[in-house]
């Protein structure tokens, strides 16, 4: 397995939230650095208004579902290649970050805004068609946002993208945007992913795929193709108001 980008040389002065002049719609935004485990357990206010974290965390990290094994991870590989494994609180397959190739952006919503939904599998819907018009600007034309039932490939339970859910955006069938979500009574936290380059080997490898498991892995998602910067700042022009 190829070495994937360890930490950045960040300093903890430079791991603190920084905001930006608020969004048209009220949307505050934050840039966080810092380690995957902490960026997923950061506590949602218990008053929110609308809020955007940009996460990019500073060392690769393995991120289990909240349900799955411990013991599906190749743990003495992720050590050899300073990999940490950490498990979010959503439920869902793996998902790799990757400093510098994750784009990892989580949008709050106070319960009784107008884009809340009690039903959770509408609830996604504005936010894939935000990102969707995020990538056709840029110029990634033809993706679509999935408004059924989750449909699971043949990695599905295993690999977050291995499987679409409603309100995640595919192009081609592939995966392109991930979302999952966790509610309180004050807010729901939707968290987003996409890949600068859908990289399937290091997962593969620690997840011990066979060469059926990578082809089916290598099949199921695509990239943007673009620094990560340029899609939070793609996305954030699409923020409903």
């Amino acid at each position: 397995m190829d070495a994937v980008p360890a930490d950045r040389g960040l300093t903890a002065a430079d791991r603190g939230p920084t905001a930006t002049e608020p969004l048209p719609g009220g949307w505050a935004v934050h840039h966080v650095l810092g380690d995957a485990g902490s960026l997923h357990h950061r506590p949602v206010p218990e008053s929110p208004g609308r809020l955007v974290w940009v996460l990019e965390a500073v060392r690769p990290a393995l991120v289990l579902g909240s349900t799955q094994r411990e013991d599906l991870v190749d743990h003495e590989l992720a050590r050899a290649f300073d990999i940490t494994v950490v498990r979010r609180r959503s439920g869902g397959g793996a998902v790799l970050v990757v400093p510098g190739n994750t784009v990892w952006i989580d949008v709050i919503v106070p319960a009784g805004d107008p884009l809340w939904d009690d039903d959770v599998g509408r609830a996604t819907l504005w936010l894939g068609e935000a990102w969707r018009a995020a990538l056709a600007d840029l110029g990634m034309d033809g993706t679509e946002v999935h408004d059924g039932a989750l449909a699971c490939g043949p990695l599905g339970r295993l690999v977050c993208f291995g499987a679409v859910g409603a309100g995640e955006v595919t192009l081609g069938g592939r995966k392109v945007v991930g979302i999952s979500q966790r509610r309180t009574r004050a807010a729901a936290r939707f968290q987003t992913a996409a890949y600068r380059e859908w990289d399937t080997g290091p997962t593969a490898r620690l997840l011990r795929l066979d060469e059926a498991g990578r082809a089916a892995l290598r099949d199921a998602a695509v990239g943007t193709g673009h620094d990560p910067a340029r899609v939070v700042e793609a996305f954030l022009r699409h923020l409903p108001a």
